[in-house]
């Protein structure tokens, strides 16, 4: 199971009644978030969630819409008594610029472990997740990350019997464990069924469309995504800035089949972001004009 919630869903300032895009990912006890804009704690003290647990923070670019609110963060985590290391992965540089945003935050009572990215897709397995990190298409370095749960196959029962596994072996062969006993060898391959679909999270601001970010949002489950202009008139804005139009993000959806779409990092200048709803679901039907903190939780299938 994994809960996701996204704190805000604006671009560029936070307004009185839109925080900044930021994302909030909790799984077994761990939390994860991606970009932390000014003003992203007061929406996650909005949101009821905690700082403390924020194991990994993932960083898309140095835009300051994305990163500002970075020191004032790390301050509040080490005022909660925070002691345990803090990963920090972002394009390269990303240990340069986040130093230099701690001229005002220099002492913490927990240490910074960086992760600098540099290739075109790169894997972060951590906290008992797949997390993929691609470059897409922004006036800067900018990377897209998808976050995926796997689940492994069904524990073959009668299977394990057949084989006269003894009982004592099957926890550890569930656990994908070999295991040797009296002299004989199993493996997890002989008593586990084919892996079955797990969950998979994708998050994309700040980018024209690409092909990258069609495959890795391939299937996903939720597939947060730039929305920044409705009006066909921005339609130009959107590709001299290297940014992306509602419909844009709705056609990506459609290509990659995801099971839904949240459009978020709104243009100031768009009110209301609801007034575009209908058009947009044309192309794609499951599509979620995000509100500042959006919440779901996604389970697995039975």
């Amino acid at each position: 199971m994994l809960d996701v919630c996204l704190l805000g869903t604006g671009g560029m300032m936070p307004l009185p009644y839109r925080a900044l895009t930021s994302l909030m990912v909790r799984y077994n006890g761990s939390t994860i978030m991606i970009d932390c804009g000014e003003a992203t704690q007061i929406a996650v003290r909005k949101s009821g969630w905690s700082f403390k647990p924020i194991d990994l923070l993932l960083i898309t670019h140095f835009h300051a819409d994305h990163i500002s609110g970075l020191p004032g963060l790390l301050l509040t985590m080490g005022n909660a008594e925070r002691r345990e290391p803090l990963i920090i992965a972002g394009p390269k540089g990303i240990e340069r610029v986040v130093n230099s945003l701690r001229v005002v935050a220099p002492e913490l009572p927990f240490e910074i472990k960086f992760i600098e990215l540099s290739e075109k897709e790169e894997d972060i397995n951590i906290l008992g997740l797949k997390i993929k990190a691609f470059k897409v298409n922004h006036n800067i370095t900018c990377y897209g990350y998808s976050i995926e749960l796997e689940r492994k196959g069904k524990f073959d029962a009668e299977k394990a019997k057949a084989l006269n596994i003894p009982i004592k072996c099957w926890n550890p062969l569930q656990k994908g464990n070999e295991v040797t006993f009296e002299g004989v060898t199993y493996t997890s391959d002989m008593v586990m069924g084919p892996d079955r679909k797990g969950l998979k999270v994708t998050y994309c601001t700040d980018s024209r469309p690409t092909e990258a970010i069609v495959a890795n949002a391939k299937d996903s489950d939720l597939f947060i995504c730039e929305g920044m202009y409705g009006d066909h008139e921005n339609d130009h804005k959107a590709k001299d800035k290297k940014h992306m139009t509602m419909y844009e993000a709705a056609e990506m959806a459609k290509e990659a089949d995801v099971k839904e779409m949240w459009l978020t990092h709104y243009s100031p200048s768009m009110v209301k972001p609801q007034e575009y709803e209908d058009e947009v679901k044309k192309i794609f039907p499951r599509t979620v004009i995000a509100k500042d903190r959006e919440l779901k939780e996604l389970k697995f299938d039975e």
